[in-house]
């Protein structure tokens, strides 16, 4: 089970967006939405909104929602407007106002029972010894 939300065309730029991505992604959903929620920046607040919109959604797709985890949490630059400042001399100075697209997907965990492993069938591999392998001209003999 999959449930997604998009953001599209947020005023802010997507550098300060990502700032609390690689934070947010290492935990579950909903520790994610209280460390945003009690995060005090522009940014933590649009990112609680789509948190928050992707659990929902999860909540209207399915009834078992305590195995959330994020699967995808990106965050894409958006389109451009492109204004301009008065300078010195007659000249004008850019300025690129950034917009950006949040995406996020969440999934169920699907958490292995401890009895499907033991059912499981066992397959035997033995470990690679360091430096056992054999030189081009070396294949017919044995060392």
């Amino acid at each position: 089970m999959e449930a997604k939300a998009y953001i599209k065309n947020v005023k802010i730029s997507p550098k300060k967006l990502r700032f609390l991505i690689d934070a947010v992604k290492k935990m579950d959903p909903y520790k994610a939405l209280d460390h945003l929620y009690y995060t005090p920046t522009k940014s933590a607040k649009i990112l609680y909104k789509a948190v928050k919109s992707a659990v929902d959604n999860a909540k209207n797709i399915s009834k078992d929602i305590e195995n959330l985890k994020f699967k995808k949490l990106l965050i894409e630059e958006g389109r451009k407007l492109k204004r301009f400042r008065a300078g010195g001399r007659g000249t004008a100075k850019p300025i690129l106002r950034r917009f950006s697209h949040i995406q996020v997907i969440l999934e169920a965990d699907q958490q292995v029972k401890s009895s499907e492993l033991s059912s499981a069938p066992d397959s035997t591999v033995s470990p690679r010894k360091l430096g056992s392998r054999t030189r081009k001209g070396d294949a017919g003999k044995d060392a």
